[in-house]
């Protein structure tokens, strides 16, 4: 229990961490944004097709088909009709979205989605640690630009650098509230972690090609393309190590 609470900070302080990134003025460089983007976009994307669909279809059978188009449909829906399409690029642009309704509705969507980042982390790692792991790194590597973004958002709406850090720290905190949730349920049972991996996997499906991928087409950066691959590789690799190295 420790140990997933644990992982469940790190990925939380790193969410705040964006977020103080960005009250300090500390200036965050565009390519290396992308780098990471990319990057996570490539690792999500394996971990989607080549873990959590495959473990959720053996845990629950053909209905985890429907709790991943369930988990894809609802970010969509969520983003789109509630919320606004986020990206995590352009929102560092004053412009782009500077009404506190706008950011409010942003923040509420990163809500759902960090709690659900915590969920399955715990979720994972109780039911088998290195599937648990991976799934924190996948989280890991996107969690430092979403602090940045909703830190920004906060900004650009005219908010309170208070204000912005709170809505980061929430965010973070979310993730967290997602590993306790795990916690209270008196057993973790297959059929609970396949609905997670499934609904995981649709919402890692959604950020993965319809977030961060649209990012990484309009860059004109030729080498962001080689490190979606290097993502994809990097999950192959970091799955192949921790089956065969990781005491489950």
């Amino acid at each position: 229990m420790l140990r997933i609470v644990f992982f469940g900070l790190v990925a939380a302080l790193a969410e705040i961490f964006g977020g103080i990134l960005i009250i300090k003025r500390k200036e965050w460089p565009r390519k290396v944004q992308e780098y990471l983007i990319a990057l996570s976009a490539g690792f999500l994307l394996a971990l989607v097709f080549l873990k959590l669909i495959p473990e959720s279809l053996d845990l629950l059978g053909p209905i985890a088909s429907v709790y991943v188009l369930l988990g894809f449909a609802v970010l969509h829906l969520f983003e789109h009709t509630l919320v606004g399409h986020l990206h995590f690029g352009e929102e560092i642009h004053s412009d782009v979205m500077i009404s506190r309704a706008a950011s409010l509705s942003a923040f509420s969507g990163l809500v759902v989605h960090a709690f659900f980042d915590g969920f399955s982390i715990a979720a994972g790692m109780t039911y088998d640690f290195s599937i648990g792991l991976l799934l924190f790194i996948a989280i890991l590597l996107h969690k430092l630009p979403e602090g940045l973004t909703m830190a920004t958002l906060m900004l650009a709406a005219r908010q309170s650098r208070r204000n912005a850090i709170l809505a980061s720290s929430a965010i973070g905190a979310a993730t967290m509230i997602g590993i306790f949730v795990v916690f209270l349920l008196n057993q973790v049972s297959a059929q609970i972690v396949g609905i997670a991996f499934a609904l995981s996997g649709g919402i890692a499906a959604y950020v993965g090609a319809s977030d961060l991928i649209p990012e990484i087409n309009k860059s004109g950066n030729r080498v962001t393309p080689i490190l979606v691959l290097g993502g994809m590789m990097l999950f192959y690799l970091g799955d192949f190590f921790f089956s065969v190295n990781v005491v489950r």
